[in-house]
């Protein structure tokens, strides 16, 4: 059987060290009762060893060459292949009875934050992410507030999930080696988040307002949205930059103006 080439459009880069793989099968630490779901399983380095602890593996796989390796490798009782584009894959479906899913993957560095925003939005059924990422994606999604990862998709994601940093991977891990760095981070939904929104779509907004001017004070980036009193009321200093604000600060300033933001943003 000839080799399957990586494809440059799918963002293919295909992990072939086998450390590395086991430290992340042993972060993922799978038991059998799990619903697991793997996303872009590729020539399946990191299927078969998952397929080692448990009996079945859901997997997410776009390329039909690679869905058809897979089917010619594994058996159909231990593998459901879902040919599909991830960033529009219902995971809810997986979810039966109430049993929540578990989800891993090496994650196309193109779409790696859509995809994570699409996960996000079916929070409620998955107890836990472990991705291979680019390590940079990887120090945003961890950040604090005042560091320069810092950003957006560290509010948001932090809002919805605990995300932590596990270990780094080099380039060499894979074939063809990526031009940048790699690491791995888990993200687990909160049950409850420690600061509800009472509107998550407008905490939303606002905080891709906040950063769409991460230079500006807050009361200059967000004066549309805002009202200078506003600040006041929920203890945020306004000559704060967005990068310095902490996720319950901006789910107070949401909540502080949901009721209107109609008007507000008008």
């Amino acid at each position: 059987m000839s080799e399957h080439r990586a494809r440059k459009r799918f963002g293919q880069h295909f992990l072939t060290d086998t450390g590395v793989i086991d430290q992340l099968v042993r972060s993922v630490a799978p038991r059998d009762q799990d619903t697991l779901v793997e996303i872009g399983p590729g020539q399946g380095a990191l299927t078969f060893p998952l397929l080692d602890e448990i009996s079945h593996l859901h997997v997410v796989e776009l390329d039909r060459d690679l869905i058809a390796l897979l089917k010619r490798r594994v058996a159909p009782e231990r593998l459901t292949l879902h040919q599909s584009d991830a960033l529009r894959f219902d995971f809810r479906a997986l979810a039966v009875a109430g049993q929540p899913i578990r989800v891993v993957g090496n994650l196309p560095y193109n779409i790696s934050t859509p995809l994570i925003f699409h996960l996000l939005s079916q929070a409620d059924v998955i107890s836990d992410m472990t991705f291979m990422l680019q390590k940079e994606v990887v120090e945003r999604l961890t950040a604090a507030p005042g560091g320069k990862d810092y950003g957006r998709l560290s509010v948001m994601v932090q809002y919805h999930c605990q995300a932590d940093y596990l270990f780094f991977v080099p380039p060499g891990a894979f074939s063809p080696p990526p031009r940048v760095d790699s690491a791995v981070v888990r993200l687990v939904p909160h049950a409850t988040p420690p600061w509800p929104a009472d509107d998550p779509a407008w905490l939303a907004r606002l905080v891709a307002q906040a950063f769409s001017q991460r230079r500006k004070a807050i009361r200059n980036s967000l004066k549309t949205l805002v009202e200078i009193a506003d600040f006041a009321t929920v203890g945020v200093d306004p000559g704060l930059r967005p990068d310095h604000l902490h996720v319950a600060d901006y789910v107070a300033l949401a909540n502080a103006t949901a009721d209107r933001q109609g008007a507000l943003s008008s």
